[in-house]
């Protein structure tokens, strides 16, 4: 691109119902593709309320925003004297501009600031299609193309990220496409177009360019033309004129996610492994992450267990003496010993699920960071070598490999380096040993296979990455940090919840003793004993 000087922007919001106000304001002068300068940043105090919804993602509340924020007529004077009049770029131009900044300019008879530029979140859907990554969320690139974590939900944190998308993932694409100036990369984002990976209906997940050769998807595309929907029928028009123009090698070029006309073994091999690769590495962070907050867990259990083990058998005597006493009631003290018989049952399933639990806190081993790095190479290693997927196809095969699999990732979550170490050095003897098969190395060749096998990976490295996104925001993964960063920490938290536990077996102990009482006047004795 040109040195055409242009501003990055974008906000955090109090919610996406209007009226929508801005929490935070960021932006970065851009020249080409290069950041220029100190980027922009402030906190607006609306005196709005902020939904807690909202509040959880971005992290901003009244309080904060009473301390940090300034009035926003201010902030848009400092703003304004920042973009000079430039063009404004957001990774969701629309949403920025038309759904929030344009209105609340408005709202406060701010003069329109800037103008607008293109939509970066339409340049990548482009330049990217069909997406590898499974879908154009910000955090999920950054993830995926393995870009520095910039601070997620919040608005410099996620213009930093974009400039780094823009400028190591999407302009070596837009180069090879030949955009090299604002007028050509802003016309491409705003052209018309559709993605070749169709998003819904009979055909979801289907590549329209697949109906070249397929009647029946050529005749849905035909019947979606002809729709009276106007936009449903501009999307048919656009995939066939497409598919009338002569067919080529790769439907973007440089996405790296190859839609091959007479594809060769040996290229889908060498994305298959890349993919492999970029596989275990998420499922690696993953994996020890989890591993961590479930040995924080552990430890937490070890300190608690006893007395969540005395409250849980007490709300057991309470309900069955209370049911008890129900069936003593309505048909007599005869069909009321069921009820005991009941208990008795219902106690030792209790008594067997603590002693499992323990045991598994038990098996949780806390490896040092010399461990863990040894844990995750060896793992990403073996998982990428005999990962069972290449076996789709033959029976035989899948079940020696999904057998060695199970026993890697096994190894994994308990932090079995030992076991690790033994399939590393010798997986066929390993499963020899243990009666379950041999290992054949030879490859799928079957074209449509490879093809079906990249897809799934890449939309295992996808749920991978949600999977650790999820974790992340998981409150035992907040404790799990809280307890490595502050020392004693834990502790603190096992008292607070010791308080509480010991208030609950107090109530309960009495409620017991109330109701033995009742049964004894009732019956003489006998009922749920403790």
């Amino acid at each position: 691109m040109d040195t055409t000087e242009w501003i990055l922007l974008d906000t955090e919001t109090t919610g996406l119902s209007a009226p929508i106000y801005v929490v935070e304001l960021a932006a970065q002068c851009m020249r080409g593709w290069q950041p220029v300068g100190p980027p922009f940043r402030r906190l607006l105090n609306q005196n709005a309320d902020i939904p807690p919804e909202a509040a959880r993602v971005h992290g901003y509340t009244r309080e904060i925003l009473d301390r940090d924020g300034g009035p926003a007529p201010e902030v848009y004077r400092e703003f304004a004297d920042y973009v000079q009049g430039r063009p404004l770029v957001a990774f969701n131009l629309s949403y920025d501009l038309d759904e929030v900044l344009w209105p609340e300019w408005a709202r406060l008879g701010v003069a329109p600031i800037g103008s607008a530029g293109f939509c970066a979140l339409r340049l990548a859907q482009r330049l990217l299609d069909p997406v590898p990554a499974g879908n154009c969320k910000l955090q999920t690139l950054r993830q995926f193309y393995r870009l520095p974590e910039r601070g997620a939900h919040t608005a410099l944190g996620d213009v930093t990220t974009v400039v780094d998308l823009l400028g190591q993932v999407l302009r070596p694409l837009a180069e090879r496409l030949g955009l090299k100036t604002w007028a050509q990369l802003t016309a491409y984002a705003a052209a018309p177009w559709f993605p070749s990976r169709i998003a819904f209906g009979k055909y979801k997940g289907r590549l329209f360019q697949e109906a070249r050769g397929d009647t029946a998807l050529r005749g849905w595309l035909n019947w979606l033309a002809g729709s009276a929907n106007t936009q449903t029928a501009e999307m048919g028009a656009w995939y066939l004129a497409q598919i009338a123009a002569p067919a080529h090698a790769a439907a973007n070029p440089g996405t790296e996610v190859m839609i091959f006309s007479d594809p060769a073994v040996a290229a889908l091999k060498i994305l298959i492994a890349a993919a492999r690769a970029q596989l275990a590495e998420v499922e690696a962070q993953y994996t020890s992450e989890r591993h961590a907050v479930e040995v924080t867990q552990a430890v937490l259990f070890g300190l608690l267990h006893a007395h969540y083990q005395q409250r849980d058998r007490l709300q057991l005597v309470v309900t069955y003496r209370q049911k008890y006493l129900a069936v003593v009631v309505r048909v007599g003290e005869e069909e009321a010993e069921t009820v005991v018989e009941q208990y008795k049952e219902a106690k030792q399933r209790a008594a067997n699920e603590y002693a499992e639990g323990a045991a598994q806190a038990a098996g949780r081993k806390n490896l040092s960071e010399t461990q863990t790095l040894e844990l995750q190479a060896l793992w990403k290693k073996l998982v990428c070598l005999y990962h069972p997927d290449r076996f789709a196809t033959d029976p035989e095969k899948l079940a020696s490999y999904t057998q060695l699999t199970s026993a890697i990732n096994s190894a994994r979550d308990s932090g079995d380096l030992d076991q690790l170490r033994e399939i590393a050095n010798d997986p066929s003897g390993y499963l020899q040993k243990r009666g379950l098969g041999a290992l054949n190395f030879g490859d799928a060749e079957e074209l449509s296979s490879l093809n079906k096998l990249l897809d799934t990976l890449r939309l295992e490295i996808v749920a991978t990455l949600e999977a650790t996104n999820q974790l992340r925001k998981d409150p035992r993964y907040e404790l799990h940090v809280l307890a490595t960063k502050q020392p004693g920490y834990l502790e603190e938290v096992a008292r607070d919840i010791l308080d509480r536990l010991e208030k609950e077996i107090a109530k309960l102990r009495t409620q017991a003793l109330q109701l033995e009482e009742e049964i004894h006047a009732l019956v003489g004795g006998g009922g749920p004993a403790e």
